[in-house]
């Protein structure tokens, strides 16, 4: 095995160095700010246009809501007051009431059924259930069946159980070693040195400008929000009670809901005597196909004849070629149809 140094110089290495760059200088001028003397003016052309107005309260047209009372007294008379005459009132007719005088005759309480059906006196219909009599015996019970006397107990004999060997470690020593362990020689691997340079960052004591074009050319203004331009309202608040009442409240009168009649059709299924047309365009225009097997999926596809295995392993079949039929019905022994078709199986 060669132990030398492995030379790790690319094509690309030794043709293309490095070269030593410096960083360019920035052609921006430097420009020093220089606050503004006068004051920034912020107003807009709505608040120069628009100066706020004092808001009037609008007068109301509302009549008030006082009774107007009157120095004449208040005519009460009425046309049924003048032409109605009074008359007195007769006492009431009262209808004397009758003296209840009894019947000197006694009650009959007899009905029709105690007329016609009088209770004759029959025969008591004989009991023919048998007496009970408690019949006991002084013998021994006997609990012996059929069952206990013709079939006895039988010994069941033990399983017999095989014995198992005890087991004998071998004498000799066993080898662990297999073919890897001895035939693997290990080799010492020299790592290879990595190509790629080594990237030193670039360090530097000034400090980092980060002054923009924007931060030079744009400063930031003390601007602050300017308050809102709001007047108090000048209209009083009312201080007597809320009266809820709406015009709807005083002027509506409840009616009594009448349900409204319903014209759903009922439920009920209708039928017709007539069979059923199940008929469609589908089953008297659908032809019913054969489906064909893959000939792929048999061991030998019939119609086929074996012609041999390729060097992949894949079993190669063609077609059996079949005479053409003439118009005639007969065949035409000439004229013989190429099989094109090759089933593959592999």
């Amino acid at each position: 095995m060669n132990t030398g140094k492995f030379d790790a110089h690319p094509t690309y290495k030794d043709d293309y160095r490095p070269w030593d760059t410096h960083k360019r200088e920035l052609a921006k001028q430097e420009r020093v700010y220089q606050p503004p003397t006068e004051k920034f003016g912020n107003s807009t052309t709505f608040q120069d246009d628009f100066f706020p107005k004092e808001i009037m309260a609008r007068e109301s047209f509302k009549p008030l809501g006082v009774a107007k009372h009157s120095d004449i007294p208040f005519e009460a008379t009425t046309s049924h007051r003048i032409s109605y005459v009074p008359h007195e009132i007769e006492p009431r007719f009262m209808k004397e009431k009758p003296e209840y005088k009894p019947s000197s005759q006694p009650l009959d309480d007899l009905t029709t059924h105690r007329v016609n059906f009088k209770g004759a006196l029959g025969e008591i219909t004989k009991s023919y259930k048998p007496e009970h009599g408690k019949i006991g015996s002084s013998a021994r019970f006997e609990g012996s069946t059929e069952f206990r006397e013709r079939f006895q107990p039988w010994e069941i004999p033990s399983p017999y159980v095989i014995k198992s060997y005890e087991y004998i470690p071998p004498k000799a020593h066993m080898q662990f070693d297999t073919t890897t362990n001895q035939d693997f020689v290990p080799h010492q691997l020299d790592y290879v040195p990595p190509i790629r340079p080594v990237s030193h960052g670039r360090r530097s004591n000034v400090p980092f400008q980060g002054n923009t074009t924007m931060k030079d050319d744009f400063r930031p203004w003390e601007a602050k929000r300017q308050e809102l331009i709001k007047r108090e309202h000048e209209i009083s608040k009312p201080m007597g009670k809320f009266e809820g009442v709406t015009t709807f409240k005083s002027h509506y009168q409840p009616h009594e809901i009448i349900p409204t009649q319903s014209f759903k059709p009922q439920g009920i299924s209708l039928r017709s005597s007539v069979p059923f047309e199940g008929g469609t365009m589908y089953r008297s225009e659908f032809t019913p196909k054969k489906n064909e097997v893959c000939p792929a999926n048999f061991a030998l596809p019939p119609g086929y004849v074996f012609e041999g295995v390729d060097n992949r392993g894949h079993k190669i079949f063609q077609k059996i070629p079949t005479p053409k039929m003439n118009a005639f019905g007969n065949r035409n022994e000439n004229s013989i149809g190429i099989a094109k078709e090759i089933a593959v199986a592999s």
